[in-house]
């Protein structure tokens, strides 16, 4: 988590985003989301007809995946590779305005480099059942759909400013496991519901390379409402501010 923004300037960003190393940050975000994408998207092909990936096969590897790209892009540019994420720190103040932009850019254009990449290393096969697309249940509402996303949206970016909380020294260290835990909590939960999107960039990917679009808009309104929702929370109620420890456990 970056230094809160105090007033306008700091706001807008415009002295962070010109500076040559924000380009090293922008690339880690494509980096980022690119592997994340390729990697997740890969874990939800089916090879046996009999033998569709599981829910805890594929939460694991989205999970993992961004447990390891944290511990690897985290000092760089903060591992966000979620435009959900980027905006969250953003209502919180810990983001700025062009940062966040420039940040969504790259993850989407590294989601979808992901999936075409993917696309281009599987047999036609695989590819004709899809690449990984989020899709609602037949059974869920897009309403029903918009409200699990915000739900577990809510949860990963309230999780994100817990563990990057600099005031916080009980987490340290452990920012990257508790991040891809929670994210393959979340996907437990939600697969069978929405697919468990959580990141409109994961979702982007493949359906522009796949061409399917239908409920897209679910995960880009439900993963931005439950961000919003987190930032606003901890920023005014659940942030590390209290000098002492009382109302704390220690283990």
């Amino acid at each position: 988590m970056s230094k809160p923004w105090k007033g306008m300037k700091e706001f807008v960003g415009l002295e962070e985003v010109t500076k040559l190393d924000f380009l090293v940050m922008l690339f880690a975000e494509i980096l980022g989301t690119f592997l994340l994408v390729l990697l997740g998207c890969a874990s939800c092909i089916t090879w046996i007809d009999t033998k569709p990936p599981n829910v805890l096969h594929i939460a694991f590897t989205f999970g993992l995946a961004v447990a390891s790209l944290a511990q690897a892009l985290g000092p760089i540019s903060g591992c966000h590779v979620n435009p959900a994420v980027s905006f969250g720190l953003l209502v919180s103040g810990n983001c700025s305005l062009l940062k966040t932009v420039c940040y969504v850019v790259c993850q989407c254009c590294g989601a979808i480099a992901g999936s075409a990449v993917l696309k281009l290393i599987l047999p036609k096969t695989q590819v004709a059942q899809g690449l990984g697309v989020t899709a609602l249940d037949s059974n869920v509402t897009a309403a029903q759909g918009v409200g699990m996303e915000i739900i577990i949206t809510f949860l990963l970016v309230l999780v994100v400013h817990a563990v990057t909380d600099p005031k916080r020294t009980d987490v340290k260290g452990w920012a990257p496991l508790a991040i891809g835990l929670t994210i393959a909590v979340a996907h437990m939960a939600a697969v069978p519901i929405t697919g468990s999107s959580m990141n409109p960039a994961r979702s982007l990917g493949p359906a522009v390379v796949d061409d399917k679009y239908e409920h897209l808009w679910i995960y880009w309104v439900g993963p931005l409402v439950g961000a919003g929702v987190a930032g606003v929370v901890y920023r005014m109620g659940l942030r590390a501010n209290r000098e002492d420890d009382e109302g704390s456990y220690d283990f």
